[in-house]
């Protein structure tokens, strides 16, 4: 059973960036080589500004997205924030994403089995490519262009779980926490197993967690599982919500839940509202 929730992983960690999926425009954008010295190598970064950027002084929240190539998925996450931007839907932001060099070693934790180290033996890269993010990337950003409070991250997959591993380990660096059909079964489900401990431990006032499960027999049961121990231990103040959606399928589950995740998360918030949960999948 092991052997063949690996193979079914590496199958879904690949899937976030060449599965079969629509052309999307290549919207404008500026592209940034930032050399790190924690990774030890450059790294592309392209950003996305809002059109209320040129020719103003307001300074803007920022999205962070692993995954974020241009042959990746920052040019269609771009386009559907432009989308939601002009309809009034988000309030304008600036798009960071942060093109892959080595998936499999940043966006993953430690693991003990062996068949997660055969898939990333450098060990818990994860670690390194957060204080990337943290000390290198942000002061970057915030010295570039015109930010305000209000950090966001987005990702799927290893990029979702990569998502879900920040938000237990260091829940003041994002203020909104968006992670599709994150891969939680990794290191044998320890983020799950540990989650009770760990929210019950947690200083997350202020902050919102999005995240959906497709009908992937190696995800979803590990995406309930996390839904059910939030909605018996989720700290207080913390603004969240589960998406089932058992008619997904993982290479599909971005784009069809991408809209909803990004208006809950940065649109204004139902008045009073610190928890919710929409477990048939249904919006609230």
């Amino acid at each position: 059973m092991k052997a063949l929730l690996a193979a079914l992983f590496v199958t879904s960690i690949a899937a976030c960036s060449a599965d079969s999926k629509p052309a999307d425009p290549i919207p404008e954008h500026d592209e940034l080589t930032v050399s790190s010295d924690i990774l030890d190598e450059d790294r592309v970064i392209n950003v996305f500004v809002p059109p209320q950027y040129d020719g103003g002084q307001t300074a803007f929240p920022v999205v962070y997205m692993p995954d974020g190539g241009i042959d990746e998925d920052f040019p269609h996450i771009a386009n559907t924030l432009a989308g939601l931007i002009a309809r009034g839907a988000v309030p304008p932001v600036i798009l960071v994403g942060i093109e892959n060099t080595e998936r499999g070693r940043d966006l993953t934790p430690s693991s003990t089995t062996d068949y997660d180290r055969d898939y990333a033996p450098q060990g818990d890269g994860a670690r390194a490519f957060r204080a990337f993010i943290r000390d290198e990337l942000m002061p970057e950003i915030d010295a570039r262009y015109r930010t305000a409070d209000g950090r966001t991250i987005i990702g799927e997959s290893s990029a979702g779980l990569f998502v879900v591993d920040t938000f237990f380990r260091e829940p003041g660096l994002f203020d909104h926490y968006i992670a599709m059909d994150p891969a939680l079964w990794w290191n044998d489900h320890d983020l799950v197993r540990q989650a009770a401990s760990r929210l019950a431990a947690m200083d997350a006032a202020g902050k919102s967690l999005w995240f959906a499960g497709s009908g992937a027999a190696d995800i979803q049961p590990h995406t309930r599982a996390l839904a059910d121990a939030l909605s018996r231990n989720a700290p207080q103040g913390l603004r969240w919500i589960y998406r089932d959606r058992p008619g997904e399928r993982h290479d599909t589950i971005f784009r069809a839940t991408k809209d909803d995740a990004l208006t809950w998360s940065l649109g204004a918030p139902a008045s009073g509202r610190t928890a919710d949960r929409a477990a048939d999948g249904q919006a609230s």
